[in-house]
């Protein structure tokens, strides 16, 4: 049975719309899965301790059979295939990949942590859920 699942986006190098228009692409093509909306693109300044410059980020809601963890190894390879490189935490990157929320699943495993712990720091994840919620009411 299909499940909700938001995924945050974002860039901070390169050609941050294309990153963006890339995980769209590769996020609806994946098995058993349906990009269902998609929020407005905001540019927010970096997060952590590392100076960079400003990200865009988007959200989007997908329609998903496959479970958390399957949704996010495809996420993390979806980022590599964009070129991000885990050298810095909280560094730049090409393109991160967030699995937000997942239905109305808590998870808490070691590489899993649903709903991400980041959301209630992040206003611009709670506009852009709030952006989406209307779809995955329907």
């Amino acid at each position: 049975m299909a499940e909700w699942a938001f995924v945050a986006l974002g860039s901070n190098l390169g050609d941050r719309p294309a990153h963006l228009a890339f995980a769209r692409e590769r996020l609806a093509a994946l098995p058993d899965t349906t990009l269902v909306a998609a929020s407005a693109i905001e540019e927010t300044a970096p997060l952590g301790p590392v100076a960079q410059g400003p990200y865009l980020n988007q959200m989007v809601l997908l329609s998903t059979e496959l479970p958390p963890r399957e949704l996010l190894e495809a996420c993390a390879a979806i980022e590599r295939s964009a070129g991000r490189e885990r050298a810095v935490r909280w560094g730049p990157r090409t393109l991160d990949l967030d699995l937000v929320r997942y239905g109305h699943l808590a998870i808490a495993e070691p590489q899993l942590v649903v709903p991400h712990p980041e959301l209630p720091r992040r206003p611009f994840w709670q506009r852009e859920l709030a952006e989406l919620m209307p779809h995955a009411e329907r």
